[in-house]
């Protein structure tokens, strides 16, 4: 039986929920269902949708929206953010020495080919500190929860972590259809979040740049799935959202293309991915990225964020060793777990994989996005046996997990409230300090029994209450 976050065994609600249940209990459900029907009348005029590759008659779609809030304790979260601080830090430094003295592969404490022979791995970046010595500006850490005080770290994204801008538009959209909740509970702001990003990502400008630094957004352009993301965190920033193309390198600096001709960008936030950023450097064929940025890059002219190579920290077999890696960085045991990881790369787990498919969940070491992976306990006997001709095949490919019993939170069904699968995905700023915006993205997988709770494979979101103490 799955933990649930709201109603504990005997029908009354946690601590967190006691004013929410209460409220909850004296509205009338068909009112609430017609809030939820003007909830995704508002995402729909916002325009807040996505994309699904590979699906012709869907190039964009509404984010499924539930209005049952997910509320955390200050306690819980107190716990949670010291635990992701610690492991940011650690990225951040484990991200600085693999690019520099590699002291934790002469320590034997990560394997030496996992790194060099690793894609995400740019040797580019060898010898090379970005400004401030920060890597991960934007961190996204996803989290899931198996108890009252169990939570688990399921995997780090310190690339281009997505979804902020629903977790900002799940709350206005809340705060606007259900103002006294704000009046009743005391939650903490996200609203903040575009002013600390832009503050934080200004902080971090080159020692070159003189005056008030100029940040922008750079985007692969309006047929990226995460487009709308990019636009709005622009505009709520106040900053220029621009493609390759108004790019390019004058005079040792990356400029602008504007109405009073070229001006200098001084911190660039990319939504580029490595491969396309410099068609000089990585792909010659990339006609999204500025040819040059990655030599004005290493001469000190701009800041990029994230910087290019931290995808390494993505990679599912680096995230399988992140118990050392916050050991040896920080001097102390990871105060967040990993989920117990099995590496198919190696023979005796490779061999337990096999022998327990119907166990497990097998990912791909750079998937992402809930794509190319098996869900053992839900796949049919044939889609156990083709997967297992695939690991066979390239078995350094995988990872394998347990099974967990992920928390539920109750979402709005028409006969009331039903229980469904979350995960949480907080996120982080780092520049001279650690900021970790108090909530995040809540996404729930609308399916009764199901564990996906990716967007691109029919989960929807909630919004994340934090209470203050």
């Amino acid at each position: 039986m799955a933990f649930d976050e709201m109603i504990t065994g005997d029908e009354s609600p946690r601590p967190p929920y006691e004013k929410y249940f209460e409220w909850y209990n004296s509205q009338d459900r068909s009112h609430l269902i017609a809030k939820s029907r003007d909830a995704e009348n508002i995402f729909r005029k916002t325009g807040i949708t996505f994309a699904v590759y590979g699906h012709a008659d869907s190039s964009e779609k509404l984010i499924p929206f539930d209005i049952i809030p997910r509320i955390i304790s200050a306690r819980e979260w107190r716990k949670l953010a010291q635990g992701i601080e610690q492991r940011v830090i650690a990225l951040n430094a484990f991200l600085d020495d693999i690019y520099h003295k590699q002291e934790i592969i002469r320590a034997g404490r990560v394997p030496r080919e996992l790194i060099e022979h690793n894609v995400a791995f740019l040797s580019e970046m060898i010898g090379f500190r970005p400004p401030g010595g920060v890597y991960t500006h934007i961190v996204g850490t996803d989290i899931v929860r198996t108890g009252e005080d169990q939570f688990y770290v399921l995997e780090d994204n310190a690339r281009t972590p997505s979804g902020v801008s629903y977790m900002l538009e799940n709350r206005e959209t809340m705060m606007q259809m259900f103002p006294e909740l704000f009046h009743e509970n005391k939650v903490q702001r996200v609203e903040d979040y575009p002013y600390l990003l832009r503050q934080s990502l200004a902080s971090l400008a080159p020692p070159g740049c003189t005056g008030k630094p100029r940040v922008a957004v750079l985007t692969p352009g309006i047929y990226n799935s995460a487009y709308y993301e990019h636009s709005f965190l622009a505009d709520m920033m106040g900053v220029e959202l621009v493609e390759g193309s108004d790019l390019r390198v004058i005079d040792g600096k990356v400029k602008m293309r504007t109405t009073r001709g070229y001006e200098a960008i001084d911190v660039l936030y990319r939504r580029v991915d490595d491969d396309f950023l410099d068609p000089l450097t990585f792909r010659a064929d990339s006609a999204l990225g500025i040819p040059g940025i990655m030599d004005v890059y290493r001469s000190g002219n701009i800041t990029i964020a994230n910087a290019p190579g931290t995808g390494i920290c993505d990679d599912k077999a680096i995230y399988s060793y992140m118990p050392e890696i916050v050991e040896f960085y920080t001097g102390s045991k990871a105060l967040l777990e990993n989920v117990p990881t099995w590496r198919c790369s190696e023979a005796s787990s490779l061999k337990y994989v096999l022998e327990h498919l119907e166990e497990l969940v097998v990912k791909e070491v750079h998937g992402s996005g809930g794509y190319g992976m098996l869900v053992g306990p839900t796949a049919s006997k044939k889609e156990r046996a083709d997967f297992a001709e695939k690991l066979k095949a390239k078995p350094n490919n995988y990872i394998a997990q347990p099974t967990l019993s992920l928390s539920t939170v109750p979402i709005l069904v028409n006969k009331g409230i039903a229980p469904r699968h979350v995960d949480l995905r907080p996120y982080v700023l780092v520049s001279d300090k650690v900021q970790i915006i108090p909530g995040g993205l809540t996404r729930v997988a609308l399916k009764q029994g199901s564990l996906v709770v990716n967007s691109s494979q029919g989960g929807g979101t909630k919004d994340t209450w934090v209470l203050e103490d």
